[in-house]
């Protein structure tokens, strides 16, 4: 018989017996722990600027796990909430967010993450600089990142189009460092008739004795809580005509308060409740005699805001390498610390294969991103000895073309390996508070905002056809791979060469032929033109003495398949298409 002393031993041995408890993954400095992105900049960046980049962003990835990452962690813990009424009944509409989302928008300005862009410290490096830190930021920013778009795209646009009174008090708020005068800004474009389609926009301005009024509901406001925003509305003449289609837009300034720190005649309607991103302020308004200031010219509202969309696409891509990147570190170091049939999960041929494919897609995403970044910054400081070796004007017809293409080429990638990386994680993937739910709901946004992949597909298409874009593309990638001289990549030099080859011919087919062949294949073309970019700038990359240490490896894997993978225009499957949709 047992005795009670001894039950009493075995309960406490019971309770004392050490229990397996997983490890879960840990971020190192995000900086430090980014092979590539150092090995990318020691390459790129001139002697001069190494340094002290090196050292902002080593203190940077630093911060982005660890103080930075709690005010995101308070931010998406307390989300924005919409106030309609005061006790007494009066009409508010007062968004209220968390200090951490606050705080996000001070560490913003102090990091210069948006007037990095413009202040041009380091020439035409300096977008590339900025968008590293913005890649570092976004993982860690509840999505703040979102703002930060539309202000540097509001910076820009009104760099170009603004006035002497706009440059003076809206560009430098937007472009402040200092947290105390830093603005973000809104973009008010979608309504209930379209998103990207804005030709059916019904809002409408009116010019009064004291400004233009602007009347109407917008859809998708994000980042509410700015201190302005951009605007498209129809302009009514004095019989109270509008113009119709995107001829007819016009586009306007709106600063949200007016002096009484009262919203400027707009009601919040909602806070819209999204899939992801539910940190980030995103109502839908209506607009009552809002007051505003035209920018540009009467008419010319598509036209401008297309420099807002480069600005805004591009932050899409590097917010979403930055996504990337981020899921991808997590899974590499579960999988060193997961074990399951006597060994780590990192160590089975099955997870081996799962990491190593995502991670190739991680480079490629990289490297089609930055270049778009080094693009940008030579247009903004075009000089004739530049690093890319173009003309001005074929710097600008490049980013035409690839802005869109990076901008759905890293969307669709990040949102196929989150989802693969998911399952890394197994069931502990699938609890909300391990925060791998929250990336995989937050990275579905990439694919939807500023533009789908079929719209910008055909935003592609009609890039090539206005300018003859995509010449200049062949040009520059036939030079890129003819500069390469390590005898160690040249099979894959000549297959990427022959791929380009092979693009051109299946456009040049298709332009012969209907609108409807070029169309139907446009999102083949697009895919197309974002790997061969990529695989030629990883082939720099990995034949450079600095480049990362499994470079040539990455992208000899990555050219194992086609870059150009387009399927033939067949009238009749498309016909079938047809008849099982309806």
């Amino acid at each position: 018989m047992i005795t009670y002393i001894a039950k009493t031993e075995l309960l406490f041995q019971h309770l004392h017996m050490k229990e397996f408890i997983q490890k879960a993954p840990v971020l190192k400095n995000q900086y430090e722990d980014d092979d590539l992105l150092k090995s990318f900049l020691a390459i790129k960046l001139p002697k001069k600027h190494q340094r002290i980049v090196s050292r902002d962003l080593a203190d940077f990835g630093e911060r982005v796990v660890s103080d930075i990452q709690e005010m995101a962690r308070d931010a998406e813990r307390n989300p924005p909430e919409l106030v309609a009424f005061d006790p007494w009944g009066n009409r508010i509409d007062r968004v209220i967010t968390s200090s951490g989302w606050e705080n996000l928008a001070r560490v913003s300005a102090s990091e210069g993450l948006v007037s990095l862009g413009y202040t041009r410290d380091f020439g035409a490096y300096s977008r590339m600089v900025q968008f590293a830190k913005l890649y570092l930021f976004h993982p860690s920013s509840a999505f703040f990142s979102c703002p930060l778009a539309m202000t540097d795209g509001a910076a820009k646009l009104i760099e170009i189009y603004g006035t002497p009174e706009l440059k003076q008090k809206a560009f430098a708020h937007l472009t402040s460092s200092d947290p105390d005068t830093f603005w973000t800004s809104g973009q008010w474009m979608t309504e209930r008739t379209g998103g990207s389609d804005v030709s059916h926009t019904e809002t409408v301005a009116e010019e009064t004795k004291d400004g233009w009024r602007l009347y109407g509901t917008k859809w998708f406001c994000s980042a509410i809580t700015a201190q302005m925003s951009m605007a498209l509305a129809r302009i009514k003449d004095k019989d109270g005509k509008t113009i119709p289609g995107s001829r007819g837009l016009s586009l306007f300034y709106i600063e949200l308060k007016n002096e009484n720190s009262e919203n400027n005649n707009f009601e919040i309607i909602r806070i819209k409740e999204k899939l992801g991103t539910n940190a980030l302020p995103t109502a839908e308004i209506i607009l009552r005699g809002t007051k505003a200031t035209l920018v540009g010219n009467v008419g010319d509202g598509v036209k401008n805001i297309s420099s807002m969309f480069n600005i805004t696409r591009l932050y899409n891509a590097i917010t979403s390498v930055g996504a990337f990147r981020r899921i991808l570190a997590l899974a590499v170091d579960y999988s060193d610390k997961r074990s399951a049939f006597n060994k780590a999960i990192g160590q089975h041929p099955l997870n081996i294969a799962v990491l190593a494919t995502a991670k190739i897609d991680y480079h490629a995403c990289f490297h089609l991103t930055f270049l778009v970044s080094e693009l940008l910054g030579n247009d903004e400081i075009y000089e004739k000895d530049n690093a890319l070796e173009l003309e001005h004007e074929d710097i600008k017809k490049l980013l035409r073309l690839l802005t869109p293409v990076a901008k759905l080429y890293t969307a669709k990638k990040v949102c196929r390996a989150t989802s693969e990386l998911l399952e890394v994680f197994a069931g502990v993937g699938y609890i909300e508070d391990s925060g791998i739910p929250r990336l995989y709901r937050d990275n579905q946004v990439f694919s939807i905002w500023e533009g789908t992949t079929n719209v910008l597909s055909l935003d592609l298409l009609r890039a090539m056809k206005k300018d003859y874009s995509f010449a200049v593309f062949v040009k520059f990638i036939q030079h890129k791979i003819k500069k390469i001289q390590s005898a160690d990549l040249q099979h894959e030099c000549t297959r990427l060469l022959a791929s380009l080859d092979e693009l051109m011919n299946s456009i040049e087919n298709s332009i012969l032929n209907a609108d409807i062949e070029l169309e139907t294949k446009a999102r083949d073309i697009a895919f197309s033109i974002g790997n061969i970019a990529a695989a030629a700038c990883m082939l720099e990359h990995a034949a450079n003495e600095n480049a990362q240490g499994n470079a040539a490896e990455v992208v000899k894997m990555f050219l194992e398949k086609n870059p150009t993978q387009i399927e033939p225009f067949d009238q009749n499957r498309l016909d079938k298409w047809q008849r099982i949709i309806l």
